[in-house]
């Protein structure tokens, strides 16, 4: 007999033990992109409003049937109106009951030998199964169908083949089959070229985006949905073209045109209102809540999804929308809001048609309530939310679970099961909570589900180390981390409000499974220092930055051959040591690598927050030139936290470079500032930043053949007047040319993004040397930097400085860019810059100073680069060593905002 787990607050409904399958092997990119063509809401590959095959002969596929009809629907044998009364309650949401209409439909063809109507049938068929998740069942449908077509007069039959080959094209992607997806919707794009249907190759062409960003190709998407945009634009207004900008909107907001996507979505609303359509009218703007919510603009997004409730005739979609509006209020902790909207969701959430979708909306109303009750209102909210307990989180999951099993929806069930053991984790009962999550994961890696696999793999890994079952928990950690990486490419796609079924954020859902496993394995050590251990805890925190810089970028960014840097200092450069800093909840960590030593680690008992708080409290002060005495004095902690220990041991070893791979928010600080209590750092060693524990293919400049585009803006272009005039660039020009180095210049009107392309396509430079003002943020749309016409986006660094194709950039240095005011992690788009500019080494200013020191700093910097055989590092450092003995530059604020990332050789 089947051991059973009592659901708690749910005594009708057990929870089955299931046997648990093998471990689930290493998904394709292809394949993890299964979650998004069915659970992307707005990126349905039938265009967010599936477009069901069309019936020869059946009643027009426009009219509909009022809702309170929906009753006595069925109640005839004729085909034409079974089919018709599927239509309605496929579009009503009530995928179930249109399932069983059409099934009767396909038994009435049968009868009839009506081949052509029966396949057209079948492809509706298999879609509404799509949408249940009854993907065998769904399978077989459109196996059917395509075989009776196939059978016949393929020319008089083109539309319906077409049709349903897009219906098999989204059943292919939605098993993870892109390729083959990809194939069948160019095979529809010809068709519906060859009948002149200009909305059915609209149709093909964003299908076929899709297809190609879930392999990765993001260029080529983007590149498709311009085609898309430009094809849009020569149509008359129709249903079918406001379902296809919304769908062109939907797509570039994954992709991270923000702008772009607005203006599609905004002319699909238009063309809603005025055709008068309600459902593609709340469809639009619930897109453009989705759109407003990635623009930060939280108060357009929530309007946007009251207008959404208030327009939609669909349930699925008022209950999409309300579900978004909360987790915003959530997030900003607005009680009464909150009190308010809690119950009208609830109510309408009992009333939706049984789906995957609603499965999954039931789910996330259940988290956003664990996340009410659990504390994050807590403070503010706990006389408002006396009514709503664990208890009604409980029996909204184990209703969720026995829909998903009731539709045999496997993946909806291990998200189902995974939440529930979620909540039995917040009550400490472990051994419920691990069973649940056990079945969960069974079930999660045989639907071939990482998105959802790696999270209950997590859940283990955080029950077990509760259990102190150390082995357990690190064997569950790697497992989920190995599941991470092998997504690494397509994770990015899955941001936010975007992915409206399974909830997903980078910073609550990707960075604590790394942070967490780190954590355990130097835990695991128990004093005893383990150079395995070490290994692994300082590679999984560079997967951990690689994964922040993909999702920063929404793509894949670190390619080409890259060397390790323990390879470049035991073997290459012996006078280098490298430090990585850790920031755990309860210590700072840190691990070293001294040449031709093993690894080493020492850590620091302080709280995170204590750290985090003190590293901005220093950083506000950096910036002050007459904060100098709070500099030193925080500056000195710091120092003590991450040099201190290793001093003694770097003197010994003849180390004059230090190189650091920084963590958080110490990536804001320069390290140069730190302050042993009577010398800065700056004044003892070279210091250097590093993205990874890799460079790419280290080696130094060729000083004799120093050859530079210089560029820069004295005035800031209209549109800008936050960022000041930069009257010393001549100066600062001047002074490159005068250390020796070969220059050719761009200023002011020549300085255009289009001119800097040539420029750097047609010359083979090896620096590119940008004075103009830039801002680096944690958010890809600011940041950026000014030419003549306004801002060039660091996600277009690649194409604009990989250009000229003999060799890459050697050196870009960006000398007046400041990091975003009140961004804590900004410094994550100066990485972001200097990655994606490929460039072997960056120079750049993590704040804006006073352009005459700047002059200053790169007229040394260049002289002593050219002077003599010494690293980048050394002339950095030589030059802030000028600074620092000048009498006006002396105070930290001027000479540490210099940074160094990349190869300091």
């Amino acid at each position: 007999m089947a051991k059973t787990t009592r659901i708690f607050g749910a005594n009708s409904v057990k929870v089955k033990r299931q046997k648990q399958p093998g471990r689930w092997q290493k998904t394709t990119l292809a394949q993890f992109l299964r979650l998004l063509l069915y659970f992307l809401i707005a990126l349905l590959c039938i265009l967010g409003s599936p477009v069901l095959a069309k019936v020869p002969g059946s009643i027009n596929s426009s009219s509909q049937l009022p809702i309170n009809t929906l009753t006595s629907l069925a109640v005839t044998t004729d085909p034409a109106s079974l089919l018709e009364q599927g239509k309605v309650l496929y579009n009503a949401g009530n995928f179930t009951k249109a399932v069983e209409v059409l099934q009767q439909a396909v038994q009435v063809y049968k009868q009839q030998g009506e081949s052509i109507k029966l396949a057209a049938t079948l492809s509706n068929l298999s879609l509404a199964y799509q949408q249940l998740g009854a993907w065998n069942q769904a399978q077989q449908a459109i196996t059917e169908s395509l075989n009776l077509l196939k059978g016949q007069d393929e020319n008089q039959n083109l539309q319906i083949f077409a049709q349903s080959l897009d219906i098999q094209g989204r059943l292919q992607l939605t098993m993870g089959q892109a390729e083959a997806a990809l194939a069948t919707w160019r095979q529809t794009e010809e068709i519906y070229r060859q009948a002149d249907n200009k909305s059915g190759v609209v149709r093909s062409l964003i299908n076929q985006a899709q297809a190609w960003r879930t392999q990765g190709f993001y260029p080529r998407a983007v590149k498709t949905l311009d085609h898309v945009s430009q094809t849009l634009k020569s149509q008359p207004d129709s249903i079918e073209k406001t379902v296809s900008l919304r769908s062109l909107g939907d797509a570039l907001l994954v992709v991270g045109d923000l702008e772009k996507s607005r203006q599609a979505l905004e002319e699909s609303l238009m063309i809603a209102r005025n055709l008068q359509s309600s459902a593609e009218i709340g469809a639009s703007l619930f897109s453009l809540g989705n759109n407003a919510f990635k623009q930060q603009d939280k108060l357009q997004a929530i309007a946007y999804y009251q207008q959404t409730v208030a327009a939609s005739p669909s349930p699925l979609t008022k209950v999409q929308a309300q579900l978004n509006h909360l987790g915003i209020l959530i997030k900003d902790q607005q009680a009464a809001e909150i009190q308010a909207l809690l119950p009208l969701i609830e109510s309408q959430i009992d009333q939706l048609p049984l789906s995957r979708a609603s499965i999954y909306a039931q789910v996330n109303f259940s988290q956003s309530l664990a996340k009410v009750k659990s504390g994050i209102l807590q403070a503010s909210s706990q006389n408002y939310y006396s009514g709503f307990s664990t208890k009604d989180s409980a029996v909204l999951l184990a209703s969720a679970i026995q829909q998903s099993r009731s539709l045999g929806d496997k993946r909806a069930e291990a998200y189902a099961l995974k939440s529930l053991g979620g909540l039995y984790e917040e009550t400490r009962q472990w051994s419920e909570a691990q069973e649940l999550t056990r079945q969960g994961l069974a079930l999660a890696q045989s639907s071939n589900a990482p998105e959802i696999t790696y999270t209950l793999e997590w859940q283990l890994g955080r029950l077990l180390w509760a259990q102190k079952d150390i082995n357990g928990a690190i064997a569950a950690y790697d497992a989920a981390v190995d599941t991470l990486q092998s997504l690494r490419r397509d994770l990015v796609a899955n941001k936010d409000v975007v992915n409206q079924d399974v909830q997903f954020n980078f910073r609550d859902s990707v960075e604590p499974v790394y942070r967490q496993s780190v954590e355990l394995l130097l835990k695991s050590q128990e004093g005893k220092p383990d150079e395995k251990i070490l290994e692994k805890a300082r590679q999984r925190i560079e997967a951990l930055q690689l994964a922040e810089l993909d999702d920063f970028f929404r793509e894949a960014c670190l390619q080409g051959q890259r060397v390790a840097l323990d390879q470049v200092v035991d073997k290459d450069n012996s006078t280098a040591a490298i430090l990585y800093p850790i920031i755990l909840p309860d210590e700072l960590q840190v691990i070293v690598k001294i040449p031709k030593q093993p690894l080493q680690s020492y850590s620091n008992k302080i709280s995170q927050i204590e750290v985090e708080k003190l590293l901005v409290e220093l950083r506000k002060n950096l910036v002050n030139p007459t904060a100098t005495k709070a500099v030193q004095t925080q500056a000195h902690k710091v120092y003590n936290w991450l040099l201190k220990p290793i001093e003694s041991q770097l003197q010994k070893s003849g180390v004059n470079t230090l190189v650091f791979v920084l963590d958080g928010p110490l990536r804001n600080l320069p390290m140069v500032a730190l302050y042993d209590g009577k010398q800065y750092l700056v004044e003892k060693y070279a210091v250097a930043l590093s993205v990874g524990l890799q460079l790419l293919d280290p080696k130094p400049l060729v000083q004799q053949q120093l050859r530079a585009l210089t560029a820069g803006l004295t005035q800031p272009p209209p549109g800008f007047s936050k960022f000041a005039p930069l009257l010393a660039i001549k100066s600062e020009f001047d002074g490159i040319t005068k250390a020796g180095v070969s220059t050719t210049s761009l200023l002011d009107g020549d300085f255009k993004k289009k001119n800097l392309e040539s420029e750097i396509g047609d010359t083979s430079f090896n620096i590119v040397h940008l004075a103009t003002h830039g801002q680096f943020s944690s958010r890809l749309e600011d940041t950026f930097i000014l030419d003549f016409d306004g801002q060039i986006n660091v996600k277009d660094f690649d194409t604009l400085f990989r250009s000229q194709g003999k060799s890459i950039v050697e050196l870009l240095v960006l000398s007046a860019c400041q990091t975003a005011t009140g961004d804590n992690r900004a410094a994550l788009g100066l990485a972001g810059a200097a990655v994606r500019a490929g460039a072997r080494s960056t120079i750049a200013s993590l704040w804006q100073i006073d352009d005459q020191s700047t002059a200053m700093f790169v007229s040394a910097f260049y002289r002593e680069l050219k002077r003599g055989k010494i690293s980048k590092a050394e002339a950095v450092h030589r030059a802030q060593l000028e600074l620092l003995k000048h009498p006006n530059y002396k105070a930290p604020s001027f000479w540490s905002a210099y940074v160094l990332i990349g190869n300091w050789l």
